[in-house]
């Protein structure tokens, strides 16, 4: 398979039918949700935009590893949560309406901070060896097509046609995991000899990554006395990033091999710490109802 294929076809597909199976499930309500959660979504918007990034810098510098794989990380901070983090919310009995708010407002903003940030991370890592670039304006173009416009399809098909878009969700969910699947069994083709290096470089700093961003948004959420539900969306949300808008920046428009690494191995692990929140979201909810009724009996 052609590097020009995998990155200029695949990874836009890929990402496209993610977003649109997005759409399909969002109506326009899902947009008034931040008059009705002002606090709950500007904490997780907060969260996932500043304090992410600032995380995954810190990391990047601390943990030892290649400039490209330290770029590659922080570009994971960078990226908004996708359909998974809503996946596992409602797994994980967390409130869903904010998850997809969330999702939906941090794709949004992410459009422009991904060119601006990114740039900054190339320029402090690779410095002047930097044989790359990454052009805001056409980088921010590129995202909104493939990002936004799938959205927007999809939103439209769900109201006009929401029978057809019920069956279509289940259809494009199938093929964004299955697209997912195969650009990291692409990637560990390509880098088999070199992976257990990467592993050893990239692997800490994506662990800490997925399970510090995790634990820094549940317990802002639960210093700030937001309910059970939003502390686990937000926990999730912060913790669960997009990590196919990652691998189709670094492989796709940066095309980088070795910073797209760090996003493989991240949309791998985060579904164990995603399991672990669902795990945790349940009991935490099965807790919160017991008290519930209990405060209810006296």
């Amino acid at each position: 398979m052609q590097a020009n294929l995998f990155t200029n076809v695949i990874l836009p597909i890929a990402l496209a039918i993610i977003m649109l199976g997005m759409g399909l499930s969002l109506q326009p309500e899902d947009f008034k949700r931040v008059t009705k959660y002002p606090k709950a979504v500007s904490v997780g918007l907060i969260s996932q935009v500043i304090l992410l990034p600032i995380i995954g810098f810190l990391i990047a510098k601390i943990v030892p590893m290649q400039p490209a794989i330290a770029v590659g990380l922080i570009i994971i901070a960078l990226c908004p949560g996708g359909v998974s983090s809503n996946m596992i919310t409602y797994l994980a009995k967390g409130d869903v309406a904010l998850s997809v708010t969330l999702t939906v407002f941090s794709s949004i903003i992410t459009i422009l901070t991904i060119p601006i940030l990114a740039n900054l991370a190339l320029g402090h890592f690779l410095g002047q060896s930097a044989a790359i670039a990454l052009p805001i304006g056409s980088t921010m173009g590129q995202i909104f097509l493939i990002t936004i416009v799938p959205i927007a399809i999809g939103m439209y098909v769900r109201y006009r046609f929401p029978e057809i878009a019920q069956r279509l969700e289940k259809v494009t969910n199938r093929l964004a995991i299955a697209f997912l699947a195969l650009i990291i069994l692409i990637l560990i083709i390509r880098e088999w000899q070199r992976l257990p290096g990467f592993i050893v470089q990239a692997g800490v700093g994506v662990v800490l990554l997925n399970i510090l961003s995790m634990l820094a948004g549940f317990y802002i959420c639960k210093l700030l006395s937001l309910n059970i539900p939003q502390q686990i969306c937000v926990a999730i949300e912060v913790g669960i990033q997009n990590g196919t808008l990652a691998i189709a920046i670094t492989a796709g428009l940066l095309n980088n091999q070795d910073m797209a690494i760090p996003a493989a191995i991240y949309s791998l692990f985060m579904y164990v710490t995603g399991f672990a929140a669902i795990r945790y979201g349940r009991k935490l909810s099965v807790s919160n109802s017991a008290n519930q009724d209990l405060v209810a009996k006296v």
